[in-house]
């Protein structure tokens, strides 16, 4: 009975699960240390050195550059605000995430809400409103773009000049402004469905005896929705706008394919990739990826210091 807690040369039961754990736990914790730990330790490192094209033969011999990348970064003409023509790529990297993340949940709320009631044809509906999201990004993009294309042949040129609405093609998105609006709606339109589908969730699990009681006492369905639907979704509404905010200040592909980040639309990822695959300067476009990930803390500290504690 003394030895029963344990298996052959003195290791416990314990030990042996605990062995096991380890092993278990490896193979994913080599794949999180090789593509994501290391990666992000490389891009700091490389943030404080001279790294150019010349230098790839031998990284690790290239010279320490200091804090001179991120100066070279933000003195940049691109990085600062000069007036609302150049915005410079921070201001517009918050415009374009804060107004596409807003417009994105209103319209995922308005999706979800409906798709919550029973009607025909609800299921080719909900089948619809997930296209955008599952499409494709090459795809859709391509697709905008021969929508908006700034001749003749471009649909909404074509639709505008048979209505009359304009008298000659227009180059929506080569117009400063405009394109900026363009890629907000392009962003809303093609993620509303996650939001969507949180928001749905959540709907779906709220008791209805929480309206009926609401009807007895004479509630109409504004103050069904003001008083019941939305504090019942605050929690999904605001985890469902923090990580599209997120993801929206790092997305590339969507303004890079329509735009290619020109008239107005230039944000930080894109700013990053020309820095490093364009003039070859990696050490600059490391610093402006460091800077970029500062600015996505500040974000979630702001979310966590106000709009959680007030839900706290």
């Amino acid at each position: 009975m003394k030895n029963s807690g344990r298996l052959g040369k003195g290791i416990t039961l314990r030990q042996r699960e605990e062995r096991l754990a380890w092993r278990l736990i490896a193979p994913t914790a080599i794949i999180v240390l090789g593509l994501v730990l290391f990666p992000a330790i490389f891009n700091v490192w490389i943030s404080f050195h001279k790294v150019n094209l010349g230098a790839l033969r031998d990284v690790f011999g290239a010279p320490f550059n200091g804090l001179a990348n991120y100066k070279n970064v933000i003195n940049d003409f691109s990085f600062k605000f000069e007036n609302f023509q150049n915005m410079g790529v921070v201001v517009t990297s918050i415009i374009y995430s804060l107004a596409s993340t807003i417009l994105t949940v209103l319209l995922g709320l308005g999706a979800a809400l409906l798709l919550n009631r029973p009607f025909k044809g609800r299921g080719v509906t909900r089948a619809l409103f997930l296209f955008p999201y599952v499409a494709p990004i090459v795809s859709v993009a391509f697709v905008w773009r021969w929508i908006l294309d700034p001749r003749q042949s471009g649909v909404m040129n074509d639709i505008l000049t048979r209505m009359g609405v304009i008298d000659m093609p227009q180059a929506y998105l080569s117009t400063r402004g405009l394109a900026l609006l363009l890629v907000i709606i392009f962003e809303a339109w093609r993620y509303f469905p996650f939001a969507m589908l949180m928001i749905l969730a959540r709907l779906q699990a709220i008791e209805d005896a929480l309206y009926e009681a609401a009807e007895v006492d004479g509630a109409n369905n504004w103050q069904k929705f003001q008083h019941i639907t939305i504090p019942e979704l605050r929690y999904v509404l605001g985890a469902t706008f923090l990580l599209r905010l997120l993801w929206t200040f790092n997305k590339f592909d969507d303004i890079f394919l329509l735009t290619g980040g020109g008239f107005g639309t230039k944000v930080l990822p894109i700013l990053t990739y020309e820095f490093s695959f364009k003039t070859f300067n990696f050490g600059k476009g490391a610093a402006a990826a460091m800077l970029q990930l500062v600015l996505v803390l500040a974000f979630m500290l702001v979310y966590l210091k106000f709009v959680m504690k007030e839900e706290d």
